[in-house]
Formats: C-alpha cells, structure tokens, sequence
C-alpha cells in the first residue's frame, strides 16, 4: 500500500520547482514507487565545488529537496505542510561527472515528525552520499 496521501503527478511535482533551487542546479524528480521517490542532479559546473567534484552541499539540496517533496506528499496539505529542521550527511565517494540519483525513504512517519533516508548514488550505482532528513509536521493556521 502507497504511503502518499494523494496519487503522486511527477510533471506536476516537477513543475513545483519552477523558479527555484532545484530547477537551478537541474534536479528532476524521475519516479514514485509505494513507498519511495527519485530524483536526478546533473553533476556539472553547477553543482561542482572549485576543484571539479560534486559539492557535498549540492548532494544535501537533492537529499533535503527528495525529502522535502516526499515528506509533503504524505500529509493531507489542506491541512498541514512539512518543514525541514536537521538534515546530515556522509560524502563517500567522489563524483566528477554524469549525473548523481538519489532515493529517499522513510524511516518514520508520525504525527508531528518524520525522518526520511535519503541515499545517492552515481552513474556506476556506487553509493557516494547517506543523509538524514528530519521534518516537522505543522498545522495549516
């Protein structure tokens, strides 16, 4: 059983990122399963640090950004929305090039929290980033 509170659009997600950091670093949102959600980032001079490899904070927008989007999508937004309030990660390998996925999970789904697994891979599906992102659910005033 899917754990998102309505049927998941990914060109509708997709087109939440309009105008916004995502859409300036080429985050794409690609698939939704029962109990996950995917995304892609382009590993270019945009997301690169200085010296030509993926920039460790590039990996935590596309982890907080896959969360961020998951976490909303299990809540009933007439009524609450989710916000981001730590999110950590573990760079474990370089990547220089091509394009980076990542696949976020969640670990808890409760009233007023959620921690969502966030885990990105490169091109060869070789694991190069692990993060946590913890949300707090709030009430629409």
């Amino acid at each position: 059983m899917a754990i998102w509170f309505v049927p998941v659009d990914l060109e509708e997600i997709n087109k939440w990122t309009a105008g916004s950091m995502d859409e300036h670093l080429g985050i794409r949102f690609t698939e939704v399963g029962e109990d996950y959600i995917k995304g892609t980032m382009p590993v270019d001079r945009r997301t690169q640090q200085p010296f030509g490899l993926l920039h460790g904070g590039a990996s935590v927008v596309l982890a907080e950004s896959l969360g961020s989007v998951a976490a909303n999508l299990c809540v009933d937004a007439t009524k609450y929305y989710c916000v981001g309030l730590e999110v950590n990660a573990n760079h474990l390998r370089p990547v220089s090039s091509g394009t980076v996925t990542g696949v976020a999970t969640p670990l808890h789904q409760g009233k007023t929290v959620q921690i969502w697994d966030i885990r990105i891979y490169n091109e060869d599906g070789k694991m190069n980033c692990i993060s946590r992102l913890t949300v707090a659910v709030r009430e629409r005033a």
